[in-house]
């Protein structure tokens, strides 16, 4: 099984689009904050790259929204 299509994969790239768009953010926007390019943005949030925790991070607080307990509490349902 490609792990980056299992369930928990799919509701943490789910929270984090959720909150880029509650943040106000486009991915081109979100990609400026953190030095990347808007493809970096999408494939996380469509599954095609995953993301390791330091890069989760790194989102949130451009997000300005880093609690990780709401991560994981979103996860885990």
């Amino acid at each position: 099984m490609n792990r980056i299509w299992d369930e928990r994969q799919q509701r943490f790239r789910q929270f984090l689009k959720d909150i880029r768009k509650e943040s106000g953010l486009s991915q081109e926007e979100l990609a400026k904050r953190l030095d990347r390019p808007q493809s970096y943005v999408s494939k996380y949030e469509r599954g095609e790259r995953k993301l390791d925790f330091v890069e989760t991070v790194e989102i949130c607080e451009a997000l300005g929204h880093y609690d990780i307990k709401e991560v994981y509490e979103y996860i885990k349902k």
